[in-house]
């Protein structure tokens, strides 16, 4: 292409051939100043494609840097591989940290040597699929493998692209092992909530049966001479009612439905006492052994239900060591300074007081570790356990605020170890008060309870003892007692769980009638009436069913010679 200034200098110098005189110097000097003018103008022209190309050049590379270094620096782990090879071509610094391979060694892997070998067939048939597939990007989930041999849970996304001159494939990596991890831990607990709910629903209805027959086999055997047939009839019966109650209170203890009496206590006293027992518990070819710490802090529990998660422990250790073998415990102050995963629990950040116990046992699989808190799951022979004694530990803990897991595997033994909240305030050695004999009375009792048989039961179990009972069978029945009796009512003995009102809402309803009535309440299981996480309201008192007739009169007489106390109004008035 002629630039406008070449061809006005060829023009000039067509005119200048026919020119004279001055003239002729004239268009001499046009000439000269028109080719100068072309000359500069083809310069310009050419350094202006020059500095384009330049400045064009520049951008390039400086873009090539940035998309370079989003790459590099990107926090997730982004791979390229050759798509007919299937060999690296490009890695960032998040896989290099993410796999444990170096750079150099990643350029000499394929994909799939960062895959588990069982994986591979899947893969390469997936790559085959996604090849006749149109372009656009590809997702999945996969096992990748570290370069130690962990496996981690992935996402990926996969996009083709031209990378060097190659067809190749740009992989994202999100490792997504932590989130599957809470998911699991969100399904066993969801799972062990709907089992303990279960487990309060059956041994609320079951108490309320085993109320009826522990009673009235009580006062059949008062009436009865000692070495009777009958006499030893109804002894049987009542083993058997003891029994059934003791496995009821393991389901409530599970179900986290129980009443817990907390005190502060070291749990070292707890340790050093159950030890005692333990040794003739366990047996003389298993050696106790204990590491406990010297500064350990206090923790705000139950202990005899804490006593029943140690014994509950030591003897599921014997049972896996029944050639003998080593019962270590362990006590540890611990902080948790951010959220951890443990188990299939997530422990919250705090102060807690560690409690280990382990065994030299025979251990288990890993199926068997995801189960072992189940009610009624045992690996024992049938008729050689319940199957409750992990899952009361387990409830125990739970209601006490704690977390609680397993470690194990076959032939190497089973560590189960405790996290409780740990408390400033000191420990509280003051032992059980021994309970007096049950007493005789002549007060009025206003006794309310909707089951008819139990309604009965503690009538008789009452009024043989001199007291005079108003029985009612519901809320209308009650306020009909409280506005007509014309003398006093010393006492308001109610269930808690009742059609239409609760035991605590029919107590405060009554309190404007009978403004000194005490109250006591009875109830197969708790729930937020009258507890909170199992623990009782303060100045409240509570009867727990299945209960004996002695243990009836015990507490009667106990709260009506208690010093009275105001029903305590809760913070929140949806929770009565």
């Amino acid at each position: 292409m002629v630039s406008g200034g070449v061809l006005i200098a060829a023009h000039l110098t067509g005119v200048l051939v026919v020119a004279h005189g001055p003239l002729n110097r004239t268009l001499s000097n046009l000439v000269q100043l028109a080719a100068l003018m072309a000359a500069l103008s083809c310069f310009l022209a050419a350094y202006r494609s020059f500095g384009e190309l330049e400045y064009t050049l520049d951008m390039l590379e400086k873009a090539e840097q940035k998309f370079r270094l989003l790459f590099a620096s990107n926090p997730e782990p982004m791979l390229v591989y050759d798509r007919q090879t299937l060999r690296f071509l490009e890695v960032n610094n998040a896989a290099i940290e993410k796999y444990g391979y170096t750079h150099a060694e990643f350029l000499a892997l394929k994909v799939t040597d960062i895959r588990p070998p069982e994986d591979v067939p899947v893969f390469l048939n997936t790559v085959r699929l996604n090849r006749l597939k149109t372009s656009g990007p590809h997702f999945g989930q996969w096992r990748h493998r570290h370069k130690d041999g962990r496996v981690l849970n992935v996402e990926v996304t996969a996009q083709g692209l031209e990378f060097a001159g190659r067809r190749a494939v740009l992989v994202v990596v999100k490792d997504v092992s932590e989130r599957m991890q809470l998911g699991e831990q969100l399904r066993q607990a969801q799972k062990m909530e709907a089992v303990g709910r279960l487990a309060g629903g059956v041994a609320h209805d079951f108490n309320n049966v085993l109320t009826v027959i522990t009673g009235y086999a009580s006062i059949l055997m008062e009436s009865l001479e000692p070495d009777s047939p009958q006499a030893l009839d109804l002894r049987q019966i009542s083993k058997s009612a003891d029994r059934a109650a003791a496995l009821t209170r393991q389901l409530l203890a599970f179900s986290r439905r129980q009443v817990l009496q907390p005190r502060v206590l070291n749990l070292n006293s707890l340790v050093l006492n159950a030890e005692k027992m333990l040794e003739r518990l366990i047996g003389e070819d298993i050696e106790i052994h204990l590491s406990l710490e010297a500064s350990l802090g206090s923790v705000s529990a139950d202990p005899g239900q804490l006593e029943q998660v140690i014994m509950n422990l030591a003897v599921n250790a014997r049972d896996a060591m029944p050639d003998g073998g080593n019962l270590m415990f362990e006590t540890r102050n611990v902080e948790v300074e951010a959220p951890r995963s443990l188990g299939h629990f997530r422990v919250a950040p705090g102060s807690y007081v560690m409690l280990a116990v382990s065994d030299t046992g025979c251990g288990m699989d890993e199926e068997t570790v995801g189960r072992i808190f189940e009610p009624f799951f045992t690996t024992k022979e049938k008729g050689k356990g319940t199957g409750l004694g992990l899952s009361t530990v387990y409830g125990i803990v739970k209601q006490s605020g704690g977390y609680v897991w397993v470690e194990s595997a076959p032939g190497e033994g089973s560590t189960f170890t405790i996290y409780l909240p740990r408390v400033e305030a000191p420990a509280d050695d003051e032992g059980d008060e021994p309970l007096s004999a049950a007493k005789r009375g002549g007060e009025t009792i206003l006794l309310v309870e909707d089951d008819a048989v139990v309604r009965e039961l503690a009538r008789r179990i009452l009024g043989g003892s001199g007291y005079y009972v108003l029985p009612a069978g519901g809320v209308v029945e009650a306020e009909r007692f409280c506005r007509q009796h014309a003398g006093n009512i010393d006492l308001l003995l109610t269930d808690v769980v009742m059609p239409g009102m609760s035991g605590r809402e029919l107590a405060r309803k009554l309190a404007v009638m009978r403004p000194r009535m005490r109250v006591l309440y009875m109830s197969g299981y708790t729930d937020n009436v009258i507890v909170h996480r199992g623990v009782l309201d303060p100045g409240t008192h509570f009867l727990q069913k299945p209960f004996t007739p002695p243990a009836l009169l015990e507490k009667v007489r106990e709260v009506l010679d208690g010093r009275l106390e105001p029903e305590p109004k809760p913070a929140d008035p949806c929770l009565a």
